[in-house]
């Protein structure tokens, strides 16, 4: 049975409640609660779901993404992330983007096999793949699983390039792959930090690694010469924003050679979650934070814009790129990510690129 706080608060989860799949006829309701002699009992454990896709790799055509091709070993995630803008993707399994995006993961266990026949296609020219384009692929049940580790093992094993986006601690039991790709220049990390307060951080990223630890994953990865960028995503005005030059300080300090932003944007079912969440975990600032996001869309709360939905128009939003820009040029400069080497690539055919 959920736990509930007195005020109503589900702690340990992001979302507060399942919303409508736009993709159902049938909808969540509960008014049946009222009158019942005690509690509605639900199972609110995660679960877990197998699936056996044909395919694993995903390719994007969006003008404004700097990868296109990505991997996702897992649907959904139990980080709880409130603002999270995978959540829309839940609902075309038939779940809730709610609730049920973090409690019911989607698990694709041969998702290491897919990626070796992905490679081996006879025309394959190599280009970057990202592990997480969506969801978190350290997310907890990977200590368990170990999907991550064996597509890093693929990756190694053909000299592939490949970038992790992630914001769980995870990724150090699997230094060794990643110092031994970074060696050859084919990986680039990305650690997600939101806010540097805990108290912020329990309510907004409910199941994920404090900031602390995350700080100790770029040192670590960095000692070990592996390539980190922090990022300040999503920035979220009037909540976090003021957090912007502390995050990219800590994150230098600890070695990180880059940084990027992005400012949230709440499209789909995420609007209702969000405005719900908030309203509940900050009260007394839910309208403020509200209308300062719609002052970066255009007015509304969703942004579907190419060139602008990432970072937004406005004057809020230029001051927010003004902030970014100016801390990362105090804390960044003469540091960049390295370039990645596409020429050591080679699959069961032999080298598919050209040395010269």
């Amino acid at each position: 049975m959920n736990q509930q706080e007195n005020d109503g608060y589900f702690k340990g989860r992001g979302a507060q409640l399942n919303t409508h799949n736009k993709f159902l006829k049938n909808k969540y309701v509960r008014d049946f609660e009222e009158g019942l002699d005690e509690p509605y009992l639900e199972n609110s454990k995660t679960q877990f779901f197998n699936e056996t896709p044909k395919s694993i790799v995903s390719e994007s055509n969006s003008p404004d993404l700097s990868f296109m091709h990505s991997i996702n070993p897992y649907q959904g995630c139990e980080h709880g992330c409130i603002y999270c803008y995978a959540r829309n993707s839940h609902e075309y399994y038939g779940f809730s983007a709610g609730l049920d995006f973090e409690r019911k993961i989607i698990v694709k266990h041969n998702a290491a096999q897919l990626l070796e026949t992905y490679l081996n296609k006879k025309n394959y020219e190599p280009a970057v793949i990202v592990l997480s384009g969506n969801t978190d692929c350290y997310q907890p049940v990977e200590k368990k699983l170990k999907i991550t580790r064996g597509l890093l093992e693929v990756f190694l094993k053909y000299k592939h390039p490949v970038s992790i986006i992630t914001k769980n601690n995870l990724i150090l039991r699997d230094l060794d792959l990643l110092a031994a790709l970074a060696k050859s220049d084919l990986i680039h990390v990305n650690i997600s930090i939101t806010s540097l307060s805990e108290a912020l951080r329990q309510k907004l990223e409910p199941r994920t690694v404090t900031a602390a630890g995350r700080l100790n994953v770029i040192k670590k990865l960095s000692e070990a010469s592996v390539p980190v960028r922090v990022m300040v995503s999503p920035i979220i005005p009037g909540l976090n924003s003021h957090e912007i030059t502390d995050i990219i300080k800590a994150a230098a300090d600890c070695g990180a050679v880059d940084a990027r932003y992005t400012i949230v944007r709440l499209n789909g079912a995420i609007a209702s979650i969000f405005t719900d969440w908030i309203h509940k975990a900050f009260p007394g600032q839910a309208e403020k934070v509200l209308h300062q996001i719609e002052n970066c869309h255009g007015g509304k709360l969703n942004d579907s814009r190419w060139g602008t939905r990432k970072t937004g128009d406005g004057q809020i939003a230029v001051s927010i790129q003004q902030m970014f820009a100016l801390a990362c040029k105090k804390y960044l400069t003469g540091r960049e990510m390295p370039d990645y080497n596409l020429n050591r690539f080679v699959n069961q055919y032999g080298r598919q690129t050209n040395l010269f």
